[in-house]
């Protein structure tokens, strides 16, 4: 089944993925969840073709900072490479702003792999958010 990826002003969508994954899956309390962010960011959302929504991701700027966010990917795709092509997506959108010199995100500890395949390397401390251990990483343009 093909997937595919948008920005999308449906942020109930997303949501509703996010807390299917986080919430009910890793255990992250709802009050964490949710923020306001949610209202400045561009947010992604990877449909099927059943029209399922299967993936999504959030995007912002802290400056000179284009921060990469709430990545997640339904259960039934996972190992597909939809979470890549979700990373690929926010890169190709932080990159076309010229203004920013550096992608940034909070990888769960366990997917610091993952993200450094994107050129995305280690700072800082580990730290829990959601309950869940954490390390910032970013990636200069």
């Amino acid at each position: 089944m093909s997937v595919t990826i948008t920005v999308t002003e449906d942020v109930k969508a997303c949501l509703a993925l996010r807390l299917e994954v986080f919430v009910e899956e890793q255990n992250v309390p709802l009050e964490e969840e949710i923020d306001d962010l949610d209202d400045v960011a561009t947010h992604f959302l990877a449909m099927d073709t059943a029209g399922a929504a299967v993936g999504t991701a959030r995007i912002y700027e802290q400056g000179e900072i284009g921060k990469i966010g709430r990545v997640c990917v339904a259960k039934s795709h996972r190992g597909t490479g939809l979470g890549a092509r979700l990373i690929e997506v926010c890169l190709q959108e932080l990159r076309q702003r010229s203004h920013l010199k550096q992608a940034k995100l909070g990888a769960q500890t366990h997917a610091i792999g993952f993200y450094e395949r994107f050129g995305f390397h280690v700072i800082g401390d580990e730290y829990m958010d959601g309950g869940i251990p954490h390390q910032d990483m970013v990636l200069t343009f």
